[in-house]
């Protein structure tokens, strides 16, 4: 297949996926073809279909055709499986950045065991999520849906988190410009070298 019909062809698929609402696959399981990382590449893995995040901080940022990797409304899915200890995080309405913690939208938290007190599901320093609802070794869902002003983050398949900005009126003036909801790409966080995570099933679903 020649690089204009392939195009052409991402182009067809992405519309129509659109157009339907579909899931969409965000990894092949075979590479890294779509996404960017910052920082410390290795850190990101591929073994057996399966991302493994495992070192120095990074993070991936998607940068593929699918919606032109700007997101305003979408779904995300990913199945996930943390070691123990083990720290990382899903960014939504981001960009990439060459290095450091993402300083643009929200960070989504993934940790069951680490020290710090936030567990998945927070929406990270905004709306944090104590309890803990899956075990480290074991695949869960984790299901991000954002709409309008609204976040909901459900664990295998359990609301555990949802936030309203137009209604949060004591947000922090300091974030405002950070971290807020616009439109933006999705990154997932290699935390420390001690965090070894495992994502596959990434998928997005676009949103009118």
């Amino acid at each position: 297949m020649n690089k204009l019909l392939l195009i052409l062809t991402l182009c067809f698929l992405t519309f129509h996926a659109t157009a339907q609402g579909d899931w969409i696959s965000l990894f092949d399981g075979k590479s890294l073809d779509g996404w960017k990382i910052s920082e410390n590449p290795a850190s990101f893995l591929i073994e057996e279909g399966v991302l493994k995040v495992d070192g120095k901080r990074a993070h991936l940022f998607y940068d593929g055709p699918i919606g032109n990797h700007d997101f305003k409304n979408f779904e995300f899915k990913a199945e996930v499986k943390t070691e123990p200890g083990a720290n990382s995080g899903i960014f939504i309405h981001t960009q990439f950045q060459e290095e450091g913690w993402p300083s643009v939208g929200y960070e989504i938290q993934v940790n069951q065991t680490h020290s710090d007190w936030r567990k998945t599901g927070s929406l990270y320093s905004v709306n944090d999520v104590k309890e803990v609802f899956v075990k480290d070794n074991e695949w869960y869902t984790q299901h991000i849906i954002v709409k309008g002003d609204k976040i909901t983050v459900k664990i295998n398949d359990k609301v555990v988190m949802e936030y309203d900005e137009s209604e949060d009126k004591e947000r922090d003036p300091t974030k405002i410009g950070t971290q807020k909801l616009s439109s933006g790409t999705i990154a997932l966080q290699a935390h420390d070298p001690k965090s070894i995570i495992y994502y596959k099933n990434i998928q997005v679903k676009l949103l009118p």
